[in-house]
C-alpha cells in the first residue's frame, strides 16, 4: 500500500499506492492476441469494483468519499453515490462495493478513531445518493477480537468483499482473516491465516475463491488464489506463480483469471506498491498454472469480466477494456 506508517500493514497489503507513484507514467498494457483499450480515467483513489444489476461497472473513489459508474461500452463516467467518509491518510475510505438483492452496499476502511478519524470501519448500506447507512460495525468488532498475527491497526484494513448466503464475506489484509458479516451486522471469523495478505474475493454458486498478495518480497510463488471452505474453515491452493495477486474472478464456463500488480523491488520500503507497468492479467491453468493474457498494466487493484471483456481498474484512476 502507501508510505504512511499506519498504511505498512507489517509486510502486508503492500499492494496499494503509494503518494510517489501517483503521478508515475504509464505505458500502456500489451497483449499479444487481445486488444486492450482505455476506457476511462480521472477516478481519484480507486480500489475496488463490482458489476451491478443494470450490467455497468461500479468503482470505488476513496479520495473523494464516493462510487462512480462507468459504462463498459462507452467509459462514460458519472456518479452513482457521494458523501461517504474520506480517507485519512493516504489510502482507505471506500474499498470496495458489491449489489445484494439491488442494493448496493460499500467498504470503507482505515477512517476510524484509531488512524485519526471519526467514522465507522465497517459496511455501508447506499440509501440514496448521498444516504447511507451503517449496517456492520467491522472495525469495533476487530477491536474486540485481535487476531493472533501481529498487527498495529486496532480495526484493521478491510479490503475486499462479496456477497455470500445472503451476507457478506470480507478479507481484511491487515489482520489476515476472513470475516462472515450479515445484513443484520452479526459478525464473525470463517478463517484465520498467517501472513499470507489475503486480498481480492469471488463467489459463485458455493465456490469461494480468493487471492493472496502475499508478504514482502511479495515472491511470484507467494502470490496466490485459493478456494475457501467457509463451513470447514479451511482453503486449498489451486494455483500459484505471480507476485502481488490483488484479485480473483470466474471467466466463462470453468476458467478463472487473476490479476497481479506486478514486480516488487527487493529492498523496496514495506508499504510500496508494485513497481509501475509490470502489473498483469493471468488465467488459471488446468495445473494449477498462471499465464500472462495482458501485461504491461500500471498497477491494478481490481478486476471484473463481463462476457468476453475483463475490465481492470488501476491506482492511477483508470479503467482499462481487455478483449479475452
Amino acid at each position: 500500500m502507501r508510505k504512511a506508517r499506519m498504511l505498512l500493514l507489517a509486510a502486508a497489503l503492500t499492494a496499494l499506492i503509494a503518494p510517489s507513484f501517483v503521478g508515475a507514467a504509464s505505458a500502456a498494457p500489451s497483449s499479444a492476441r487481445h486488444h486492450v483499450r482505455l476506457l476511462t480515467s480521472g477516478l481519484q483513489g480507486s480500489v475496488g469494483s463490482t458489476v451491478g444489476p443494470d450490467g455497468a461497472l461500479y468503482v470505488t473513489e476513496g479520495v473523494a468519499g464516493r462510487i462512480a459508474r462507468v459504462d463498459p461500452r462507452t467509459g462514460r463516467t458519472r456518479t452513482f453515490a457521494s458523501g461517504l467518509p474520506q480517507r485519512v491518510g493516504d489510502l482507505g475510505g471506500a474499498m470496495d462495493i458489491a449489489f445484494l438483492h439491488h442494493t448496493a452496499y460499500v467498504l470503507v476502511s482505515l477512517v476510524g478513531p484509531d488512524v485519526g478519524g471519526s467514522n465507522v470501519v465497517g459496511i455501508y448500506r447506499v440509501d440514496g445518493p448521498h444516504t447511507f447507512t451503517v449496517i456492520a460495525d467491522i472495525g469495533a468488532y476487530s477491536i474486540a477480537h485481535p487476531p493472533s498475527t501481529p498487527f498495529f491497526v486496532p480495526s484493521g484494513v478491510p479490503y475486499a468483499m462479496q456477497p455470500f448466503r445472503g451476507g457478506f464475506l470480507v478479507t481484511d489484509g491487515h489482520h489476515n482473516r476472513v470475516l462472515k458479516v450479515t445484513l443484520g451486522g452479526r459478525i464473525s471469523e470463517i478463517i484465520a491465516f498467517g501472513n499470507i495478505v489475503p486480498t481480492g474475493l469471488a463467489v459463485r454458486g458455493n465456490t469461494v475463491l480468493m487471492a493472496e498478495a502475499g508478504p514482502v518480497p511479495h515472491l511470484p510463488e507467494h502470490g496466490k488464489i485459493v478456494a475457501l471452505q467457509p463451513r470447514a474453515h479451511t482453503a486449498r491452493e489451486i494455483a500459484s506463480g505471480a507476485p502481488l495477486l490483488v484479485d480473483v474472478e470466474f471467466g466463462p464456463g470453468h476458467s478463472i483469471y487473476a490479476l497481479s500488480q506486478g514486480h516488487f523491488t527487493p529492498g523496496g520500503a514495506e508499504g510500496s506498491p508494485a513497481d509501475p507497468n509490470t502489473g498483469a492479467l493471468e488465467k488459471v491453468g488446468r495445473h494449477g498454472t498462471l499465464t500472462p493474457v495482458a501485461s504491461r498494466l500500471n498497477q491494478p487493484t481490481s478486476l471484473e469480466i463481463i462476457g468476453k471483456r475483463a475490465y481492470v481498474v488501476t491506482l492511477t484512476g483508470q479503467v482499462w477494456s481487455i478483449d479475452r
